[in-house]
C-alpha cells in the first residue's frame, strides 16, 4: 500500500492528499475521517471500517489486482458489493481478470457489470465449461469471447504500448537430486502409485501429493506431526549461486515452501550474501522497510520471497534475475511475480531462471510454459507422474 499506491500516488498526483488506512479499527476510523482525498486500504480491511468508507463521501473506487475479488461467495466481496450503488465509480484493475479459468471472471463481472453475467454461478459455469467427468470442467471454445463480453466495459492496454522495458528471457537449469532426496522421491512415489490403484483420484489428493513430492525436490518435507525432514540441498544451492554471481544486479528467489526458505536463507548468510526474508510472517512495516531498502541501497543482494507474499503489486527493480528455487502451482502467482523486475524503471535485460531437478517440477514448469494453470491440469498431471 505505501510503496506502490503512495509513491505512486504523490509522482503524478503531488497536489493530492493520500492516506494509508492500517492499524487498530479506531486508527483505520480516524485516518478516514480526516477528509484525505485518496485513502489506500487493504482488501480486509474495507470491513473493519465498512460505516466510515461508506459515509466518508467517496465516489470512486479502485481495486488493485481485482482478481482478489473473483468469489461472489467470500466475505470481501460482498463487503465491497455493499458499497456499491449508482452514484459510485468502480475500477476494477488486473492483468489477468481469468488466469486460472474463464469462471474467474464471474465475480468481477457481478461487481461492475451485474447485467452481463446470469444470476448464478452454474448459470454462468453452464456458458463457459462444458463437463469431462464427475471431477473435471473443461472451457468451452466460446469461453474467452464470453468473458470478454461479460468484462464490459473495460479498457486494456499491454505492457509494450505503454513502457518501452529491456527484453525478457526464461531458462532453465538442471540440478541434480541429492541420493537421499532421490531416495525419498522414489519412495514416495511407489507409495503413491500403490494408493492410486485402490482409489479413486481427486484434484484435492493429487494436489496433496503432488506438493509432497515438490517439497523433496525443493529441501524439506513436511511430516504428518507438523515437523520437517531436511534435505542436503548443497547441489541446487550450488547453482543458485552461479546465477547470483552471473547477474548483472540483484536476485530475487521466490521459494514456494515456508521450511525451505529458512534453509536457504541460513546458507546464504554464512556465505556472506546479504538476505532479507518476505513470506507471510514478516509484518507489514519490515516488508516496507526491507523493499525500501532493497530498491534504494546497496543491501540486501538478495530477497528470498514465498511467492504469495510479494507477487503483486511492489516494483523491485533493483533486480534483473528472478530465480525460482522450485515451481508454484498457480499461474496468476507465476506470471504476477515474474513482473516485480520487468516494469517501469528496469533499464538492464532481465532473466527468470527455473531450477529444476525432479520429473515433477519439470511438468510443471512445462505447465507454466504454456500458460496453462496446473490446477485445471491436476488430475492428469497427477496420473502421468506416476505412470
Amino acid at each position: 500500500m505505501d510503496s506502490a499506491w503512495r509513491n505512486d500516488l504523490f509522482s503524478f498526483a503531488m497536489h493530492r492528499t493520500v492516506s494509508v488506512a492500517y492499524g487498530s479499527k479506531e486508527k483505520r476510523k480516524k485516518i478516514i475521517n480526516e477528509g484525505s482525498e485518496y485513502v489506500i486500504i487493504n482488501y480486509d480491511g474495507v470491513e473493519i471500517v465498512l460505516d466510515e468508507i461508506r459515509n466518508g463521501g467517496f465516489d470512486c473506487i479502485i481495486i488493485d489486482e481485482a482478481t482478489h475479488y473473483k468469489n461472489p461467495q467470500t466475505k470481501r466481496w460482498k463487503t465491497l458489493f455493499k458499497l456499491l450503488d449508482d452514484k459510485t465509480w468502480l475500477w476494477l484493475m488486473t492483468g489477468t481478470p481469468a488466469a486460472q479459468s474463464p469462471l474467474d471472471a464471474y465475480g468481477l463481472a457481478k461487481l461492475v457489470s451485474p447485467a452481463g453475467v446470469p444470476r448464478f454461478f452454474s448459470a454462468f459455469r453452464d456458458m463457459v465449461m462444458h463437463k469431462v467427468t464427475q471431477f473435471k470442467w473443461m472451457p468451452r471454445d466460446t469461453a474467452t469471447q464470453i468473458v470478454y463480453e461479460a468484462l464490459q466495459p473495460a479498457i486494456r492496454f499491454t505492457k509494450e504500448e505503454c513502457l518501452d522495458l529491456p527484453e525478457m528471457v526464461y531458462t532453465k537449469r538442471e540440478v541434480e537430486l541429492t541420493r537421499q532426496q532421490a531416495k525419498y522421491y522414489k519412495d514416495l512415489k511407489q507409495r503413491l502409485v500403490i494408493q492410486a490403484a485402490g482409489e479413486e483420484i481427486t484434484a484435492a489428493n493429487a494436489a496433496i501429493n503432488m506438493s509432497k513430492l515438490l517439497q523433496i525436490s525443493s529441501g524439506a518435507v513436511y511430516t504428518d506431526d507438523g515437523g520437517a525432514l531436511e534435505f542436503d540441498i548443497k547441489h541446487r544451492y550450488k547453482v543458485l549461486r552461479e546465477v547470483i554471481d552471473e547477474s548483472s544486479k540483484k536476485v530475487l528467489v521466490f521459494v514456494p515452501f515456508k521450511h525451505t526458505i529458512d534453509i536457504l536463507t541460513d546458507k546464504l548468510r554464512a556465505d556472506g550474501i546479504t538476505t532479507e526474508v518476505i513470506r507471510g510472517d514478516v509484518p507489514a512495516h519490515k516488508r516496507t522497510d526491507i523493499f525500501k531498502r532493497f530498491q534504494e541501497s546497496d543491501t540486501p543482494h538478495v530477497l528470498v520471497i514465498q511467492p504469495q507474499a510479494a507477487a503483486h503489486g511492489v516494483t523491485l527493480t533493483a533486480a534483473n534475475t528472478v530465480v525460482w528455487w522450485g515451481p508454484t502451482s498457480s499461474l496468476e502467482t507465476y506470471a504476477q511475480a515474474n513482473a516485480r523486475v520487468h516494469r517501469s524503471g528496469q533499464d538492464h535485460k532481465c532473466t527468470v531462471v527455473q531450477l529444476q531437478g525432479s520429473p515433477v517440477e519439470k511438468r510443471v514448469y512445462s505447465l507454466l510454459d504454456s500458460r496453462i494453470d496446473v490446477h485445471t491440469k491436476m488430475i492428469d498431471l497427477y496420473k502421468e507422474l506416476l505412470d
